[in-house]
């Protein structure tokens, strides 16, 4: 079995040449999203417009942020629930 790469926290979102580059902290690429501004392209090779790939690289990048977010959230939420099952079990 293969050990599983690590992607860590944080990621950016650049502009390079017709597209947006998602790096992690390493500075490697985890994702490119591609646009066009001629509309007659868009339609054809279906791409995204500027602003609509440049939407989708921001929410790439927030995606560990996010992860972490939910994974304390989780963790909160288990230690309330502990507590209050500790609780019951004295009354």
């Amino acid at each position: 079995m293969t050990e599983s790469r690590r992607f860590p926290a944080p990621w950016t979102a650049a502009e390079i040449e017709k597209a947006f580059r998602i790096e992690d902290a390493t500075g490697f690429a985890v994702a490119h999203v591609y646009f066009t501004d001629d509309p007659e392209r868009r339609s054809s090779t279906g791409r995204m417009s500027k602003d609509e790939a440049r939407r989708v690289a921001i929410r790439i990048a927030a995606m560990p942020a996010m992860q972490l977010a939910l994974q304390e959230a989780n963790d909160e939420r288990d230690a309330a629930l502990a507590l209050a099952a500790s609780w019951k079990t004295c009354t």
